[in-house]
């Protein structure tokens, strides 16, 4: 039985997973705030998560895996508006529309890119009620202050009897030096005290009312409620990208302290950035590419973007480029075509020959089972079981070209071999179509192979030409054998 070891952000080592009450797993992720499409930053958190989540389920681990939607309170710096606000002039909509729309969007490219829906997915609107509980709770506890119907979080206080920066390694005595004087700091008591509630201006829509103002929630509150709400004060993991490790979530573990005391999760982790020359990928940058950009102009296959993603491990930055994504379509279409021989050859009935040969085989093949076991234990490290599945393919080559006799092969070599590259590409790095876009493909090759097959028979070129043609668009190439015509996706030279 192999441990799983994950990279605790809060420990700054990998430590041995050990959840609080098991079987049961509670995972909250920061989910996107909604102010415009996803881009492939969102990807990348949201497959990290993904495969995080995939792992636990197949150890036998039942899972609650929250990831929220930030609709609101989500601000640039506590000078300027909530972005879905800012948003919302922008694109001259309401904001909770839009809001809704950009919600909408998200959760159709995580579908295409063959993401699992979260347990649950709650919206910071949706809990305001608890998020103002936890402000007066912080305020009754002496952490908090009202000024001009908005409310700070005090952290000089905090830092006194608690210590501000335990996740982030921020000194707070470093953050005050180095502060610049900013709008509205005359509200403050020091410059890092962060908005727990804020008040809203007469022409800002989204407001509700509180004991202090009409106002909307500050950034940092949203988590704490709702895995509160879902979790209780402790649950097992609290996952997001590396930019959001200081403050929002050293603010998160500010709140939990001082109401909860103690830490919210036992586990922290952190993705890397998605980098475009060396910079961040994101919105206020303006220097992000869509999903649907990559699947629509760019063609790309939806697997390609995960691949993409999965080829480095997920603590490591990943430098975008168009040529890196086009690699990583071609090493996924070669892993597919192995995934598709053996969907088409596991039924093959067994001669249940166990000759020297075969034995030694299914000790290589079992030697890269327990290969890909120990990478995906240690760090949820994608790369090396990609590498594994690269080694499995060899195999399956020999097969396809007939270096290898698979009649030759013994039940248990067959089933190890066929268990263990769909259990890692399918299972675990969820490389495939959605299952309903993947029996529509093979609907389709239904349909058009016995019409190829029969122009084939009757020398109508015209329609062999037309039917290659139509299936070189959807990246598909056919192949003909002596008794039958099979197909596999091609490794396109062009550029995207």
């Amino acid at each position: 039985m192999h441990t799983l070891h994950l990279y605790n952000s809060f420990s700054k080592k990998k430590e041995t997973f050990q959840p609080i009450h098991p079987p049961y797993v509670n995972m909250y992720v920061c989910g996107p705030t909604v102010y415009g499409p996803a881009h492939l930053g969102h990807a990348r958190s949201a497959i990290t998560f993904d495969i995080l989540f995939r792992h636990l389920q197949h150890s036998k681990y039942q899972v609650k895996y929250i990831r929220n939607i930030t609709d609101v309170g989500h601000l640039e710096n506590e000078t300027e508006e909530d972005k879905i606000a800012q948003a919302a002039k922008k694109y001259s909509q309401e904001p909770m529309a839009l809001a809704q729309h950009f919600t909408n969007s998200y959760r159709k490219d995580m579908q295409d890119l063959n993401i699992l829906p979260p347990t649950i997915e709650p919206q910071a609107s949706g809990h305001i009620t608890e998020q103002i509980a936890i402000v007066q709770n912080i305020i009754k506890k002496g952490y908090g202050y009202v000024k001009n119907g908005s409310v700070y979080f005090d952290l000089q206080k905090y830092h006194q009897n608690f210590h501000y920066g335990t996740l982030s390694g921020r000194i707070l005595e470093d953050l005050w030096e180095a502060t610049r004087s900013l709008n509205h700091q005359k509200e403050k008591k020091n410059a890092h005290d962060f908005a727990l509630w804020k008040k809203a201006s007469e022409k800002h829509i989204m407001r509700w009312p509180s004991p202090w103002s009409e106002g909307y929630p500050g950034w940092h509150l949203e988590c704490t409620a709702m895995s509160k709400k879902y979790f209780g004060s402790h649950f097992d993991i609290h996952g997001g990208g590396m930019d959001l490790l200081f403050p929002h979530h050293e603010c998160e573990i500010a709140q939990a302290m001082c109401t909860e005391q103690q830490n919210p999760a036992k586990y922290w982790i952190h993705h890397n950035m998605i980098t475009v020359k060396k910079q961040k990928m994101g919105k206020s940058l303006q220097n992000f590419i869509t999903i649907q950009d990559l699947l629509q102009q760019h063609t790309l296959h939806p697997m390609a973007i995960r691949m993409f993603i999965l080829q480095a491990h997920y603590r490591n930055p990943l430098n975008f480029s168009l040529p890196a994504l086009q690699a990583a379509q071609k090493a996924y279409y070669k892993l597919y075509n192995g995934y598709q021989y053996l969907q088409a050859n596991q039924v093959t009935t067994p001669t249940y020959n166990s000759n020297s040969y075969t034995q030694t085989l299914k000790k290589k093949i079992k030697n890269i089972e327990e290969k890909c076991t120990y990478a995906i234990n240690d760090d949820l490290n994608t790369p090396k079981v990609i590498a594994c599945l690269f080694d499995l393919l060899k195999i399956i080559h020999d097969l396809q070209k007939r270096m290898i006799d698979w009649q030759s092969l013994d039940q248990d070599t067959r089933i190890c071999l066929y268990n263990t590259y769909t259990h890692f590409f399918k299972k675990i790095l969820g490389l495939y179509e959605e299952e309903y876009k993947e029996k529509n493909t093979q609907y389709m090759m239904s349909i058009l192979l016995p019409c190829y097959i029969e122009a084939k028979k009757n020398n109508n070129y015209d329609l062999i030409d037309h039917i290659r043609k139509a299936l070189q668009k959807q990246n598909i190439r056919l192949k003909d054998l002596k008794n039958t015509v099979d197909w596999h996706y091609v490794m396109l030279n062009d550029k995207i």
